[in-house]
């Protein structure tokens, strides 16, 4: 058993985001619809998924900064400098994204969610469902 985590993408982001300077800072922010395109060896995996069930994105900002550890919040430097890990910044020392989507449409083992900020390319890391009370 190794003590070092072990992470693999199990697909990517497609999306018409191709540059960070294009992308919002959050979806609701007037990020683009985009499609997550899995791995055909998870077809196991998805198949409970579909239009308009919500969930849980994990992705791996691959661009990011991994040595920053703090920042201007919403990068505007009106704002006091703070540690990362109180911030939403896509710079921190592990880069992964937590996005809550909402998924429109299915194709095989493409979900397409309504507003994503993640740029084209980025790694998939896992999808959780999100749970109502009760839910298990």
């Amino acid at each position: 058993m190794s003590d070092q985590p072990q992470l693999r993408p199990i697909g990517r982001i497609e999306s018409p985001l191709r540059d960070l300077s294009d992308a919002p800072l959050q979806a609701d922010e007037g990020a683009p619809a985009a499609w997550l395109v899995f791995d055909d060896a998870l077809a196991e995996a998805l198949k409970d998924l579909g239009p308009g069930d919500e969930a849980l994105l994990l992705t791996w900002l691959d661009r990011a900064d991994r040595e920053v550890l703090s920042v201007h919040p919403r990068s505007d430097p009106n704002n006091p400098i703070t540690g990362v890990f109180s911030t939403r910044s896509p710079d921190r020392p592990n880069p992964i994204g937590l996005h809550r989507v909402t998924i429109t449409a299915r194709e095989g083992n493409r979900l397409q969610v309504q507003a994503l900020e993640a740029l084209d390319g980025t790694p998939i890391i896992d999808v959780k469902a999100v749970l109502g009370a009760g839910d298990r």
